[in-house]
């Protein structure tokens, strides 16, 4: 650390702390939100809580990759941005630093993340949403033990219907049952019992034995004996067997472009036997990846442009404006990858046309910055933002001025 110049040390930690703060504070919000409907998913299809850890992380690929993007640029953003405020930029501008040299340790630990970046779009999160799908299509098919649900009927197979009123010692003892078992004749039994308990079938995984005790069994004869009486069985102990529906496998990985990793999306993009409604979606998806990890070149000049307040102003409408900049080109970019999907634009067109559209953008804004003696990248809105606070703010006066109530004249004395 020693050879390393003191302006990159100390840059590097105003830039990393805060770098890492929005990244997993960007990160939590995101699983957070998936973690409540994920629970309530659960819940519903009756599978084990610990499934839901399972899946959301399978989604910390994707939601890493959302979330390193504005992580490193608000990080930059905000170093920057307590350099001009605090004086120090104008320092270290007067002795000859310029913002290219100032920019050097920040795109350093760009080209990191961009590396990190390129593992999670084009290897991890293609493998993690896959996984996921099929976390999510074995949990909906009971491949992952879905539970009986109490106080409701719950269909065992094509001709079993299943109710437990309570159930007691985390559902080792059940009490209550009713059960309903119809077979191919159409005879249907009607069980009840006062309690019961699952085991397994060691001669057969693929039956399970539900044991009742102290019941009753009504005997339905069927269609074929009309008018007959059924017949009534009392039991201490009966063992009802019961058939686990087949399970069905789960598909390959490759029936969506996005579970594609980056050899794949090369191999099925460009080769003359593919179909061309799904070469059009690969190359969308590759082109779509591509974009979003080159835009990180360009997230330093975007920074650098919005932290430089006008002087003597405080004013953070520069990390505003780069939050909606950055989500904005995200989903422009997402609305382009559909289109180019689809076949209705190539996807080079699509794809890259915004994104040398927004480079322009954010070369101009920080030449602005680094070139133009009191340039500034938004100065006409950071002008209305100050006319609007100001305006907003003798309204706010003249309103608690109307609401002071009046002060009492004091009385003169005769």
């Amino acid at each position: 650390m020693k050879f390393i110049p003191a302006i990159d040390r100390y840059i590097f930690r105003l830039v990393v702390f805060p770098m890492l703060g929005v990244f997993a504070l960007a990160a939590t919000l995101l699983l957070l939100d998936k973690m409540l409907r994920l629970f309530q998913f659960v819940t519903t299809e009756g599978g084990p809580v610990k499934v839901v850890f399972t899946m959301l992380l399978t989604l910390v690929p994707e939601y890493a990759s959302l979330a390193i993007p504005l992580g490193l640029m608000l990080g930059i953003l905000l170093a920057f941005r307590k350099l001009a405020t605090s004086s120090e930029l104008d320092v270290m501008r007067a002795v000859g630093l310029s913002y290219n040299r100032l920019l050097r340790v920040p795109y350093l630990i760009t080209l990191a993340l961009i590396a990190v970046n390129i593992a999670l779009v084009f290897y991890l999160q293609p493998i993690g949403r896959y996984v996921y799908s099929q976390l999510d299509f074995e949990l909906k098919s009971g491949a992952l033990g879905a539970s009986i649900k109490v106080g409701e009927f719950n269909s065992l197979g094509d001709r079993m219907a299943l109710r437990i009123e309570e159930s007691e010692d985390s559902g080792r003892r059940l009490v209550g049952i009713f059960a309903r078992v119809a077979n191919e004749r159409g005879q249907v039994l009607s069980i009840s019992a006062e309690e019961g308990r699952f085991l397994a079938n060691a001669e057969n995984p693929n039956t399970i034995i539900l044991r009742l005790r102290n019941g009753v069994i009504v005997q339905d004869t069927g269609p074929d004996r009309v008018g007959t009486e059924p017949r009534v069985l009392s039991f201490a102990q009966n063992d009802l067997p019961i058939d686990l529906p087949a399970l069905e496998r789960f598909r390959e990985r490759g029936d969506s472009e996005n579970e594609y990793i980056l050899p794949e999306l090369l191999r099925i993009g460009w080769a003359d036997t593919t179909p061309q409604p799904q070469q059009d979606a690969t190359r969308a998806s590759f082109n779509f990846r591509l974009v979003e990890v080159v835009m990180m070149l360009l997230l330093p000049l975007l920074a650098v442009s919005l932290a430089i307040p006008p002087k003597r102003s405080t004013s953070a409408l520069g990390v505003f404006v780069s939050i909606v900049m950055v989500v904005a080109y995200h989903k422009i970019n997402q609305y382009a990858e559909d289109i180019a999907a689809l076949g209705m634009v190539d996807p080079v067109i699509a794809l890259w046309t915004p994104f040398f559209v927004f480079a322009a953008l954010i070369v101009w804004m920080y030449y602005r910055v680094a070139y133009v003696p009191g340039g500034q990248a938004i100065g006409a809105l950071e002008a209305a933002a100050a006319k609007i606070g100001k305006r907003l703010g003798k309204l706010s006066k003249r309103r608690r001025a109307r609401m002071m109530p009046p002060v009492p004249t004091p009385a003169v004395a005769e």
